[in-house]
């Protein structure tokens, strides 16, 4: 994937969570040959420098964060950092997800629930909280965040990753209404089902050659990432 002669992010600055495999990582590398300098983040160091080494490959470049998203603080100090170093934000993908347990609601440990909720929900708001003023700096900041089917609350056995969707969408909605008229654009994204290490995880029998790769997904959520992406405050399904 070779950086495009009419590259339509050269210049601009993209941060992607759950940058390491994955829905994340082929966001990153589809920005990354759009021009876009990607801030990677994960938690794990040997994932973020695959991705790293993805990016430079499709003519971008990289700086990678490890970084765990239940780390509120941490999350708070990205914003700063990323202030210093270039003073503005033009792109924020949250595509970090934690799947937790698959059981009855009355089983769930209170440990599992916690992590789930922090990673899917609570890193979210941190993200917002941190780099909101980043975005309100570039001349067309754009948001994506990325939920799923699941977040309809109809799945017998999802609880954790369920309601943290759920809030969660509920949550961007919220942001969106409050960037009212401003130059940030915030939408929910549903990218359908992909062949991640997440779906394995929850369906451990599934054939993966029959599931859709994560870079047919990336290339859906580009064009709410564009600067002349005009809408705010939708949620598209784009599987």
């Amino acid at each position: 994937m070779a950086t495009s002669s009419a590259a339509r992010l050269a210049g601009r600055v993209a941060v992607v969570t759950g940058a390491s495999r994955g829905l994340g990582a082929a966001v990153a590398r589809r920005l990354g040959a759009e021009g876009a300098h990607v801030v990677l983040v994960a938690r794990t160091v040997g994932g973020l420098e695959e991705t790293d080494d993805a990016v430079r490959a499709a003519g971008g470049s990289a700086t990678l964060v490890p970084l765990d998203l239940k780390e509120g603080e941490r999350i708070d100090q990205l914003g700063a950092a990323l202030y210093e170093r270039f003073g503005k934000l033009d792109i924020l993908v949250s595509a970090a997800a934690a799947l937790g347990t698959l059981t009855p609601v009355g089983h769930i440990r209170p440990e599992h629930w916690n992590d789930t909720i922090a990673v899917n929900l609570t890193a979210s708001w941190r993200l917002i909280r941190s780099l909101d003023p980043l975005l309100r700096m570039a001349d067309a900041g754009r948001a994506v965040f990325v939920t799923c089917a699941e977040a309809s609350g109809t799945e017998a056995y999802w609880a954790g990753y369920a309601v943290s969707k759920g809030a969660l969408e509920t949550l961007v909605r919220l942001y969106a209404a409050e960037l009212g008229t401003t130059r940030v654009k915030a939408n929910l994204v549903d990218p359908g089902i992909m062949r991640t290490g997440l779906r394995a995880a929850a369906f451990p029998g599934e054939d993966p050659a029959g599931v859709p790769d994560p870079d047919t997904a990336a290339a859906r959520i580009l064009p709410y990432l564009l600067p002349e992406c005009a809408v705010s405050g939708t949620r598209a399904t784009l599987g």
